[in-house]
């Protein structure tokens, strides 16, 4: 069940090409077709598991500088090495989104399109909950999430020792960043990715990628 990410940077012009960044960003991720620049200032690639996907989606988000759309749907087979070779309704589903993403204004800049449209929406506005969580965090925050472990036990007080800082103010950070509610709520995101690809249908031949 593949998932096609379509991400464009939002304000080239002002801060410059920033592709490299997040692909460097992305490169630990297991993909079917890597992530890679389309075209101008745009990264692409193709994922085959919902959560990997989400995950994607929100490093992109993190940075503030990207729209975001996400396909739910495959590639015509046989699968490209370059994105820019490849063809079906998963990159039809993904330009659609970023698309729409691009014109989100002040909210959070993503989008999901799919088979299922209605679950799309809803897989779409939790991800977009998700997206401001990231999004609003600080760097103080941030340089004690990213040393967190979901699932572990017992780590505030080695993330504490790292950044030389009390475990009262690591417990702090935990709780203003949200970050349990973040993780709690990746497995809901991904299970409506899940369920958007409904029955494996084209879009209209007039949207042909």
């Amino acid at each position: 069940m593949p998932y096609v990410l379509t991400i464009n940077q939002r304000d080239s012009r002002d801060v410059g090409d920033l592709v490299d960044e997040l692909l460097k960003a992305l490169r630990d991720l297991p993909t079917v077709v890597p992530f890679q620049r389309s075209v101008g200032d745009e990264v692409q690639g193709v994922v085959d598991s919902a959560t990997t996907a989400v995950d994607a989606a929100l490093r992109a988000i993190r940075s503030r500088r990207w729209h975001v759309g996400i396909g739910v749907g495959g590639l015509t087979p046989p699968l490209p090495e370059r994105i820019v070779d490849g063809s079906g309704y998963g990159l039809v589903y993904a330009r659609r989104a970023v698309d729409r993403a691009r014109k989100t204004g002040e909210r959070i800049p993503l989008a999901v399109e799919g088979p299922d449209g209605a679950i799309a929406a809803e897989a779409e506005a939790v991800l977009r909950l998700l997206g401001q969580i990231v999004h609003t965090r600080t760097d103080a925050e941030w340089a004690v999430v990213d040393l967190m472990t979901p699932g572990a036990r017992g780590q505030q007080k080695y993330v504490a020792q790292e950044l030389g800082i009390t475990a009262q103010a690591v417990s702090r950070a935990v709780v203003r960043s949200h970050w349990l509610e973040e993780w709690a709520t990746r497995p809901a995101a991904a299970r409506l990715l899940d369920l958007t690809h409904g029955p494996a249908t084209l879009p209209e031949a007039s949207l042909a990628y």
